[in-house]
């Protein structure tokens, strides 16, 4: 006898299953990361990246008005520093009228109620393209670390909702978390890119902020000495208990689709929100492949968005965010 119970029942009709959908995609998923560049009147495509761009700060505050309206609530914000202005030390970064600075200013003024997230890594002001700062040839981590936790207190006076760390540096969390109580911005939280990968995906977002680590033979040429391996999965876990102890109030896994077996493992384990990070080489695959016809890019848009939210992701970091929100609407 065929067995009572057919599951396909629950699949009959469009209606049916999104009655018992599991995974439902929201606006409040996700966050916005925006590039902001010097000038006025930019919004620059970045090549690599199509239908994705640099944007100015007079028409960053129009953008951020525009992703209110939607009800997209939160944005990530990255800058595009000049060459003149790097140095080995990231010097620049904590300018109180630098282009970050100023970036946080513009998006609040524009839009009060917005949560501003500030990436706080040296690579954008790096004369050679590291998170930290060299020191004999190597990232040093201790002087990284501690210019870093300035950084972010740089941030939080301009007022950042939220500094969210990427560069990897043993024990940054703590030094940014104990800076930031001491200067009394103690509602200012922190997003810890906990588990980042040292990743091949991130090309396209080095060009967009011309961050890529330079080719000189007397430092290193790639960022592994302090990103992740990406063979390993329970290091992953221990980065993460260690950030949520030093004061982390929310852990991100960077980069995404291949890496949901980390994104469930960190949730099933953290006592904070996980967020995970669509970065820019998923993106660009999906838009290469759409234009030459081989993928449906809608449908594959919010099938790799929906694993991330499937996998255990509370926040989801996405160049593909207005597009989303569009078809959810």
């Amino acid at each position: 006898m065929f067995p009572l119970r057919r599951n396909r029942r629950l699949r009959t009709n469009e209606s049916i299953r999104s009655l018992v959908r599991e995974t439902i995609l929201t606006p409040n998923d996700f966050l916005v990361p925006l590039f902001v560049v010097e000038g006025k009147g930019i919004k620059e495509e970045i090549p690599s990246m199509p239908n994705y761009f640099r944007y100015s700060l007079d028409l960053l505050e129009k953008e951020v008005k525009e992703l209110w309206a939607m009800g997209l609530k939160s944005v990530l914000l990255f800058v595009k520093v000049p060459d003149n202005l790097k140095d080995n030390r990231g010097t620049e970064a904590l300018n109180p009228n630098g282009l970050m600075q100023r970036a946080i200013k513009t998006v609040k003024n524009a839009v009060p109620e917005m949560i501003v997230m500030t990436d706080v890594a040296l690579d954008p002001y790096s004369m050679y393209g590291h998170d930290g700062i060299i020191e004999n040839g190597l990232v040093a981590n201790d002087i990284s670390s501690s210019f870093l936790a300035e950084m972010a207190l740089s941030h939080a006076k301009a007022g950042a909702d939220f500094v969210a760390p990427s560069d990897m540096m043993d024990g940054r969390i703590l030094e940014m978390r104990e800076l930031l109580e001491e200067e009394n911005f103690v509602n200012t939280g922190i997003m810890s890119y906990s588990a980042k990968y040292a990743s091949a995906l991130y090309g396209p977002f080095r060009d967009a902020l011309d961050s890529a680590p330079v080719d000189l033979i007397d430092i290193p040429k790639d960022k592994k000495t302090y990103q992740m391996d990406f063979h390993n999965r329970e290091e992953a876990t221990r980065e993460t208990r260690m950030d949520i102890e030093e004061g982390a109030d929310i852990v991100m896994v960077k980069p995404g689709i291949a890496y949901l077996d980390i994104v469930r493992d960190i949730k099933n384990m953290s006592e904070v929100p996980v967020a995970v990070y669509q970065v820019s080489g998923e993106y660009a695959m999906i838009k290469a492949a759409a234009e030459r016809g081989w993928l449906d890019h809608d449908a594959i848009m919010i099938e790799q968005t929906t694993a991330f939210k499937r996998a255990g992701a509370d926040i989801i970091a996405s160049y593909f965010a207005k597009d989303i929100v569009k078809l959810l609407k």
